[in-house]
């Protein structure tokens, strides 16, 4: 870790004298934590209500309208204050102690993969060397709580739920870890700011996805994969209610069965993070570019625009996420196998290749 985070720089700003370290460290992951809880959970209430929408017209018709007025935008707020008031059920024969801890292992997972994530150059929860790492070895535990839920349940809907997530899982992270190498080798870094910053320049010319030809295949690559990886259609195998009814979710309700869309959510937002910094420049955009040239890469106003830059990137790749989900139809569980071990497998290591011959060729085409 490099420089710790910014709450506990500030915490030790403003801080009296004496004040024990150990009593500022934990502040400052208190206040971390709370951040990031409300940030997702913002976050959350945003994307479902955006996913009723995108459905809604790509369906002909309008979604949410009336709750909250303009275009319904407090339906997510009553859906969640519904599911509080609903009551929390454990099934008879279900192992209560693993049922209960289920959806906590996969909030845990996904918030510890987030911390992560910077919110602006100079704004983050853990400023990580090796920042992609963590992301992808914390978000892959997400899979132990949909196995525990399923096997927990005493249900055959939900166990056959959990055996398929456990088999996509490890069939499509290979090609995601994968295709990530290939913007790591122009970048030479695993460090998300870092990864930023060295895509620095006027345009988007100096992003990773201009710097080398095998990148474009590989972001590709990486998408089709996230979406496996996040459960998303096509491949949302794991759930597939015209089959399973829920999948590994079926026994839930209440505040729990919430936990698990919490976390797919999440899960969309960072792996676009992730996408948008490795190949289309993070923070960087033209409005980067006059706001750092503007007022200085220290001021208030380039950490803005330069945070919601990556918002919106990440945003748009949310949004691709929920128009394939409501176009292309689910694919069977032995094509989901076919296509991860035959197809974007191979086809990733032909990327990283390609890339390494490309860099070997022309190093000084690298940003």
């Amino acid at each position: 870790m490099d420089g710790g985070n910014i709450f506990l720089t500030l915490l030790q700003k403003i801080a009296p004298a004496g004040v024990p370290s150990w009593v500022l460290v934990l502040s400052a992951c208190l206040v971390g934590i709370g951040i990031l809880v409300g940030l997702v959970s913002v976050l959350v209430m945003f994307a479902v209500w955006l996913e009723r929408k995108v459905s809604g017209h790509i369906q002909c018709r309008f979604g949410p309208m009336y709750a909250g007025g303009w275009h319904g935008w407090a339906q997510s707020l009553a859906d969640g204050i519904k599911l509080l008031a609903k009551e929390d059920l454990i099934p008879l024969g279900a192992d209560a102690a693993l049922f209960v801890l289920a959806p906590a292992i996969m909030l845990a997972a996904i918030f510890g993969a987030m911390a992560a994530m910077p919110l602006a150059p100079s704004v983050y929860f853990a400023n990580l060397n090796l920042g992609l790492f963590a992301i992808l070895a914390m978000s892959s535990m997400t899979t132990i709580g949909v196995v525990m839920a399923g096997w927990a349940s005493n249900s055959k809907w939900a166990l056959y739920g959990a055996m398929r997530e456990a088999a996509q899982v490890v069939a499509y992270e290979i090609p995601l870890g994968i295709s990530l190498l290939v913007p790591l080798m122009v970048i030479g870094t695993l460090n998300l700011g870092e990864a930023s910053a060295r895509q620095a320049g006027w345009f988007g010319m100096h992003w990773v996805l201009f710097q080398n030809p095998f990148v474009l295949p590989a972001s590709i690559l990486f998408f089709t994969a996230s979406l496996a990886e996040t459960k998303r259609a096509p491949f949302d195998l794991p759930e597939s209610e015209s089959e399973l009814v829920a999948g590994f979710m079926t026994e839930y309700s209440g505040i729990r069965w919430s936990f698990f869309f919490l976390e797919e959510y999440a899960a969309m937002f960072l792996m676009s993070v992730v996408g948008a910094v490795f190949f289309l420049g993070g923070f960087e955009s033209p409005f980067t570019h006059i706001a750092r040239e503007s007022f200085g890469s220290d001021s208030v106003a380039y950490q803005v625009v330069a945070g919601g830059t990556l918002m919106t990137k990440a945003m748009f790749g949310v949004f691709l996420m929920m128009w394939i989900r409501w176009t292309l139809p689910r694919v069977r569980i032995d094509q989901v196998m076919s296509m991860g071990y035959k197809y974007l497998t191979p086809l990733a290591l032909l990327c990283v290749l390609g890339a390494g011959i490309w860099e070997a060729i022309f190093p000084g085409a690298t940003p």
